[in-house]
């Protein structure tokens, strides 16, 4: 069968109406940002309002030894921060993806939704289109969102002493417009596949949301200096990421195919 935009779309309205609905799981998509906004504002008013010098300037030469004397050890580790922070960041357009795919594909199954739609013209593909974009617009929407307001609150806690917009700057932009799209269409892949597999849509997240932990452990690596993170770097991750997208597409359209569906789930 062909490919059908309007069919796609009506998969997608019909999610989205279905998200609007669920509260509680909006309401949990907006956790994360929020810790990723106020956490690191914090920690730059920290460094800002540290009187003590000196011991700023040994945790900045913890980073980089040969720190030159004239650069301001506040500002270094903060730069240091946002560098280090943008991998934190990347989960957020992972994790709330999993929120969302996981209760549109296998919540439909506990809801007994699931075969009616399946019984529709509907292709494969079409069905996977619909319900990534209702994964995918809400996570990159929120994203945006967040870079938005972090944006706003680190100049405005950081300007009185720099004088000068930390935010936004090249790695922060290319992230979000480039590198969250990617990592979000990663994270719905990841949920798509977990959850044509399971039969609950808990069990779904849960086991969606362990592909954060390579993440946290290369984020860890980062903050402790084991990791020189930087465009390359989160470029080069971008380019795996890109590579997997592929792979997850043609695994989930494979996996959402009709007659597979109801097989296994009748």
């Amino acid at each position: 069968m062909s490919f059908h935009p309007r069919r796609a779309y009506a998969v997608f309205w019909k999610d989205t109406l279905d998200l609007r609905q669920n509260r509680a799981l909006v309401a949990s998509m907006f956790a994360l940002p929020a810790v990723l906004v106020i956490v690191p504002v914090l920690v730059a008013y920290a460094y800002l309002h540290n009187g003590d010098v000196s011991s700023l300037r040994m945790m900045a030469r913890y980073y980089q030894p040969d720190l030159s004397p004239a650069v301001a050890p506040a500002r270094f580790l903060i730069d240091r921060t946002l560098t280090d922070w943008f991998g934190l960041y990347l989960m957020m357009p992972v994790f709330v993806p999993i929120l969302i795919s996981s209760q549109s594909v296998a919540g439909e199954k506990e809801r007994r939704t699931l075969e009616p739609l399946l019984a529709s013209p509907v292709t494969a593909a079409e069905l996977v289109t619909g319900k990534s974009l209702a994964a995918m617009v809400p996570a990159v929407g929120i994203s945006l969102l967040a870079y938005g307001a972090l944006a706003l609150a680190i100049d405005w806690v950081a300007w009185p002493y720099t004088k000068q917009l930390l935010l936004p700057n090249t790695l922060w932009t290319f992230g979000v417009l480039v590198i969250a799209p990617l990592f979000a269409f990663f994270g719905n892949g990841v949920a798509v596949i977990v959850s044509a597999r399971v039969a609950e849509a808990r069990l779904a997240q849960q086991l969606s949301a362990l592909v954060v932990l390579p993440m946290m452990g290369l984020v860890g690596g980062q903050m402790a200096g084991f990791l020189n993170a930087g465009v390359r770097y989160y470029a080069l991750q971008a380019a795996v990421v890109l590579v997997l997208d592929v792979l997850l597409v043609w695994g989930s359209v494979r996996l959402l195919d009709r007659e597979r569906l109801l097989s296994r789930w009748r």
